[in-house]
């Protein structure tokens, strides 16, 4: 069974949204409950099949970061009291996405073959094939469209349009450099390359937090570091933990979040291996096992451990 839509009414509750992949309600005194649903996203669209223990993979994925960068930069989490939620402090969004990327590859590579040499004003050395190590990590910001694909911009955009002030935007770009130094580095002990993510800011009182996921398969590419180079000078694909893998059966399948196509709908089979990568992922970025929750009634566990929780926050 995958949790796959949610419909809960939590005490203190006020407002409930349903995102690509996440379902979070607001509750009173700033207060978030975050809902990892296993439903996957792709070209910005919801596909139409849940994945099965996705959402817990991508919760305790996050977890997992937010714990060990909160030396770096406060975040958003309070609690965790199921596999698939976080409880957060509710921060002021900051519409601006913080990409960052050390690596030529998905979004980025197909510009470059595209023959673009510039992506968000940063300038790209000729040369490159995909997959290749940039000279140094560069960010490319996006700005968060309310609906449809989010846009490229520039850091001279983003201030020159005041989607953020200048001192806001380079502290999230400062922390934005040193989060992904730290994943790279967790990355490496574990035998992976962490290609490039994103990272999603907020303001809660004021002060710059990190919110939402980190370094999960859904806002980050990963690919093995054993093999690599050698798999680059043959010209071969890398081998990588990540939902490219996912887009790549989607654009095979006629598929690529444009206007007029049809999402094609995965089998079975299908949905069963990129359950199994997730799991890899989970398991090979940790070093830890992963531990499948109940299912059989995951709605009604998801409530109820919610509800004890916040029971016994107010007893």
């Amino acid at each position: 069974m995958t949790n796959s839509t949610t419909t809960y009414h939590f005490d203190g509750q006020i407002g409930v949204y349903h995102g690509k992949v996440r379902d979070v309600y607001t509750l009173t005194e700033k207060r978030l409950v975050m809902v990892a649903s296993d439903r996957i996203s792709a070209f910005d669209h919801i596909l139409p099949k849940g994945i099965p223990f996705k959402g817990q993979v991508l919760n305790q994925v996050a977890t997992y970061f937010l714990d060990a960068t909160k030396d770096i930069v406060p975040n958003w989490l309070i609690a965790t009291p199921d596999p698939s939620v976080s409880i957060g402090h509710s921060c002021e969004p900051i519409r601006v996405e913080m990409v960052i990327r050390g690596y030529l590859a998905g979004h980025a590579a197909r510009e470059y073959k595209a023959g673009k040499r510039e992506l968000c004003g940063v300038n790209l050395p000729e040369g490159l094939i995909e997959n290749d190590r940039l000279p140094s990590p560069i960010i490319t910001p996006a700005v968060k469209a309310e609906e449809g694909h989010d846009e490229d911009i520039s850091r001279e955009d983003i201030l020159l349009h005041g989607h953020v002030s200048q001192e806001v935007y380079e502290k999230m770009e400062l922390y934005t450099r040193k989060l992904f130094q730290r994943g790279t580095e967790m990355a490496f002990k574990q035998g992976l390359i962490l290609v490039d993510t994103k990272y999603e800011f907020g303001l809660l009182d004021g002060e710059v937090i990190l919110i939402d996921e980190i370094h999960t398969p859904d806002s980050s590419r990963y690919f093995y570091a054993e093999g690599y180079e050698e798999r680059q000078a043959l010209g071969q694909e890398q081998k990588q933990l990540s939902k490219e893998f996912v887009r790549q059966w989607l654009i095979e399948n006629g598929f690529q979040g444009l206007d007029g196509q049809e999402i094609p709908t995965m089998p079975d089979e299908f949905v069963k291996v990129i359950s199994e990568r997730y799991i890899e992922l989970y398991e090979k970025i940790t070093g830890h096992d992963f531990v499948k929750s109940d299912t059989e009634n995951i709605q009604e566990r998801i409530f109820n451990n919610v509800q004890r929780y916040l029971q016994q926050e107010i007893g």
